[in-house]
């Protein structure tokens, strides 16, 4: 009797046992989220000092959500014995008497970059997307791409002061402080010395780091602009750029994370509405290599995961259904439908009527030793082409992919025919005539050096 009950009682234990664990598969990870809100004395130290000698700091990190949540300067820059950015000025403050709070009990070793691997120990989820995508990795991309680079066409300080600045400088330390050569910079894809890419506060400028200020498209527009990438420009021409401007005061641009929702807190989306903001049944987003069906900035427009300086590895139809689905929460099915047709229209057009044959016959002109490689830009016809598709080309194809008829017409493919009846006329006279082509033989400051970065590409 007693071994029956003993029996059906472990039976019992065992289908229980077995329930829970099949129960429990349904339940995501248990988070453990714990707020520490007292600001330790250092920390009351660097406020207190901040407070005096930076006064716009102070006041920017005060009016912040980070402010509001207890984090303090400590949190975000104190750094690691033995770390490669640790300030060794910032020291000397703690033995000035003349500062509040300058005494060495206050002493705390702190980096002035914040980097992408700081801000995960809250954000992780964020800069793992992050990391993943083209910003971040845009020096590897831009000295893949980049003939002024590779040919050593520019100068150093017309680099760091003009394509570094956004894509990002090789953070080095000189002489115990941050390398004047790379610094200050928050480029998108600045290698860190922690090893870390990117800098978030290229969209979330220190020292507020606001949400609100990354959704608008002012802020993509500090580098998406000008003659080869003007998609700030683009975005104001097109519809949905109009009704920002005449209605951006009645946005609500403070909406808690993941909770931005158009028709509630915004009329027409800006860039991050489209390529980073959760909607629909995507979620957020910090990858914005998601939702891309073409490489619209490439040579060639390729499929994100044909990109080969950086291949995606998504597949280019997923992604596109998934910025279909951001599309439908204002457009209907056959409205989107309809500007996918003329985008692919317009992809097909660019890469069949404009730049194979321009590259077809590039290539020849080097065949046949009428150009020459040793440098580029020092030659017209390399000019030409390189601004058929570094500047109309891409002016066309963003154009049409953003809804901007201007830009993809009148800036865009007007001006790929003019630039193309230009180098093929330039070009066929060479092949028919045999001549080489005229080098200018003084381009002015090709002084940059043209190694690749080892820390991003291994040594030689």
């Amino acid at each position: 009797m007693y071994r029956k009950v003993i029996l059906m009682l472990a039976a019992l234990v065992a289908v229980t046992a077995l329930a829970t664990a099949a129960g429990a598969q349904n339940f995501p990870k248990m988070r453990e989220l714990r707020m520490d809100r007292a600001t330790p004395p250092q920390g009351t130290a660097c406020i207190e000092c901040h407070k005096q000698e930076t006064p716009g700091i102070f006041a920017d990190w005060a009016m912040s959500r980070h402010a509001s949540a207890g984090i303090t300067c400590l949190d975000c820059h104190q750094a690691e014995p033995g770390d490669q950015d640790i300030s060794v000025d910032h020291e000397k403050y703690y033995s000035m008497g003349n500062l509040p709070m300058g005494e060495k009990q206050y002493f705390v070793p702190i980096a002035s970059p914040v980097t992408p691997k700081d801000c995960s120990r809250c954000h992780p989820d964020e800069a793992k997307s992050y990391a993943k995508s083209k910003h971040a990795n845009t020096i590897e991309i831009m000295w893949k791409l980049d003939p002024w680079l590779n040919g050593g066409m520019n100068s150093d300080n017309e680099r760091k002061t003009g394509c570094f600045y956004c894509h990002g400088t090789v953070l080095k330390m000189k002489d115990g402080k941050l390398d004047p050569d790379t610094w200050p910079n928050v480029g998108v894809g600045r290698l860190n010395l922690d090893g870390s890419l990117g800098s978030c506060t290229s969209c979330h400028t220190r020292h507020r780091f606001s949400v609100m200020e990354a959704r608008k498209p002012e802020t993509c527009g500090q580098c998406h602009l000008g003659p080869d990438h003007p998609q700030i420009e683009i975005y104001n021409e097109s519809k949905h750029g109009d009704i920002y401007q005449a209605f951006k005061q009645e946005y609500n641009f403070n909406s808690a994370p993941g909770a931005w929702t158009p028709g509630v807190d915004y009329r027409a989306p800006t860039c991050a509405s489209c390529h980073m903001s959760g909607s629909g049944n995507q979620p957020t987003t910090h990858d914005v290599t998601e939702r891309l069906s073409w490489e619209t900035q490439a040579p060639l427009t390729v499929r994100p995961a044909d990109f080969k300086p950086f291949p995606s590895g998504t597949d280019w139809s997923v992604e596109r259904d998934k910025m279909k689905d951001i599309c439908r929460q204002c457009h209907g099915q056959s409205w989107i439908d309809d500007f996918y047709t003329q985008l692919d229209t317009s992809v097909e057009e660019y890469n069949e009527v404009y730049f194979k044959p321009a590259k077809k016959t590039l290539d020849e002109l080097y065949e046949k030793g009428l150009l020459d490689k040793t440098k580029y830009f020092d030659e017209h016809l390399e000019v030409q082409f390189y601004e058929l598709w570094h500047h109309e080309g891409r002016r066309a194809r963003m154009g049409t992919a953003m809804m901007a008829p201007d830009y993809a017409w009148w800036h865009g493919f007007y001006e790929c025919k003019h630039r193309f009846n230009q180098f093929m006329e330039e070009a066929k006279h060479h092949i028919d005539s045999n001549t080489k082509a005229y080098r200018y033989p003084d381009f002015p400051n090709a002084t940059g050096d043209p190694t690749r970065p080892e820390q991003i590409f291994g040594k030689k």
